[in-house]
């Protein structure tokens, strides 16, 4: 008797864990650093102080996190929607463990200084290499996946997912290229403001494919499948992919405004970041009406409201930046916290929420279950991780507007009104306001992490069946 196919939910399961685990490590960075500026005592060592931990941070939230959260759907999504198993599962394990070991080398080396200096692109040469070879074989699994697939349509989510692998591929492997100068230290195989353009192309598309391209992908499964209603609009969803991954390649010269780029590349990159604000807002209208029909779901369903609320932030976030693009604007907003505030609503609206809403849709199916372990618990996290988001941004909003006042105002005779520890005294009751958004937050995490444990305690792994092309998803 032949036995029935199933999904491969192994490396599924083991990312969705990790996501969460990783999730609480690297925002409980965020809250010691965003601690250290309130209380500069607590840099307690050259290993644990702010220059170090900071980005330690970033590299966790966005590669650990994010990452995990990004492999976890993208192998649970590509095989529902092409009803087929994973291509080379010992493949997609390797990708797991490899991804742990980059995460963990990056905890390791980052706080000890080991560092190429390149904002989002901060691990050496060695870590470098093997995330191009994690990456490249995340790459074959995927498409892999998606050439085996029993269905003759693929999905609008696998065009993001698939958009998001090749990209992060292509902007890693350019951008790091280096000049080794002994184990742990190398030099950028590019030099002056070719450099800069190149981190920067890379580092604005880090946000662009890995932080949106890839969540949208997330987005286009979930939110229809929480709702259960059809995509408000497919033939927009394939208008809003081409538009948005044409534009974002473009916007990345709008970090270096007023810099020594030249000046018709620093207007390129404004013009496409205000283009930009179209395809965005055309996924996060899509995913809104999506909601049509399903909207009285949202009294009982806190999954959806993360999802719901993810798209809320998407919009105001992929609007603020645009905005912040514009170089009169700039010239107030660059280098103040409205710039963290502006970073945060997306990683912390955006990405933070989908996620969670994503992971919470998965851990109970993962293990044969309808749902978590308590509904309560989710409605009790979505809140508290609301009302820290609205205390984080908003202080920061205020804080950079005041600090690009203050740092433009001026005497009768032309010198600054304002000595730069003046701002950052005036600046001090927000970074309080920041550290409690964020450990609310964090706060929010332990509650997933509770809830996750006791879902899956007890409980044995299951691996659905594979559908039949007719059958739902």
């Amino acid at each position: 008797m032949q036995t029935q196919a199933t999904y491969d939910y192994q490396v599924v399961r083991q990312f969705a864990i990790m996501t969460v685990v990783w999730g609480i490590v690297g925002m409980l960075v965020g809250v010691i650093i965003a601690a250290q500026l309130v209380w500069p005592d607590l840099n307690i060592h050259e290993y644990l102080h702010f220059g170090r931990l900071r980005p330690l941070h970033t590299n966790a939230v966005i590669f650990a996190f994010g990452g995990c959260a990004l492999m976890a759907t993208s192998f649970y999504v590509v095989q529902r929607t092409c009803h087929t198993s994973l291509f080379l599962p010992r493949l997609a394990s390797f990708v797991f463990w490899g991804w742990q070991l980059v995460i963990v080398l990056a905890a390791i080396t980052l706080p000890l200084g080991y560092t190429s200096g390149k904002e989002y692109a901060e691990l050496e040469w060695p870590i470098d290499i093997l995330i191009a070879v994690v990456w490249v074989s995340y790459a074959v699994v995927f498409f892999g996946t998606l050439v085996k697939r029993k269905t003759p349509h693929i999905y609008v989510a696998n065009w993001f997912y698939g958009a998001f692998i090749l990209t992060v591929a292509v902007l890693h492997i350019v951008n790091s290229a280096e000049v080794p100068f002994s184990m742990m230290k190398s030099y950028s195989a590019y030099a002056g403001v070719q450099d800069a353009m190149i981190q920067w192309w890379y580092g604005h598309n880090a946000v662009g494919f890995f932080l949106t391209a890839g969540f949208l992908g997330m987005m286009y499964y979930f939110v229809p499948k929480q709702a259960g209603r059809p995509v408000y609009s497919y033939r927009l969803s394939v208008v809003h992919f081409w538009a948005l991954i044409f534009t974002y390649m473009w916007a990345g010269p709008h970090h270096l405004h007023y810099t020594a780029l030249p000046d018709w590349a620093q207007s390129v990159g404004m013009v496409f970041s205000l283009v930009l604000l179209a395809p965005s807002w055309g996924g996060m209208i899509n995913g809104i009406m999506t909601m049509s029909g399903a909207w009285d779901k949202l009294r009982t369903d806190p999954i959806l409201k993360f999802l719901v609320t993810s798209l809320s932030f998407y919009g105001m976030s992929t609007f603020e930046g645009p905005m912040m693009s514009i170089k009169t604007v700039n010239a107030l907003s660059h280098y103040t916290d409205w710039t963290i505030g502006h970073v945060h609503s997306g990683a912390l609206g955006w990405v933070g929420m989908v996620s969670i809403g994503a992971i919470y849709y998965l851990l109970p199916r993962l293990y044969g279950k309808t749902e978590m372990y308590s509904t309560r618990l989710i409605t009790l996290h979505f809140w508290i991780a609301t009302i820290g988001i609205v205390l984080y941004i908003s202080s920061m909003w205020i804080a950079g507007v005041m600090q690009g006042m203050m740092w433009r105002d001026m005497n009768v005779d032309g010198t600054l009104k304002w000595a730069f520890i003046e701002v950052v005294k005036e600046t001090y009751p927000y970074w309080i306001v920041r550290f409690l958004g964020g450990l609310l937050y964090l706060g929010g995490m332990f509650i997933m992490f509770y809830n996750m444990v006791r879902t899956i305690a007890g409980q044995k792994a299951v691996n659905a069946p594979v559908l039949a092309p007719a059958a739902a998803h």
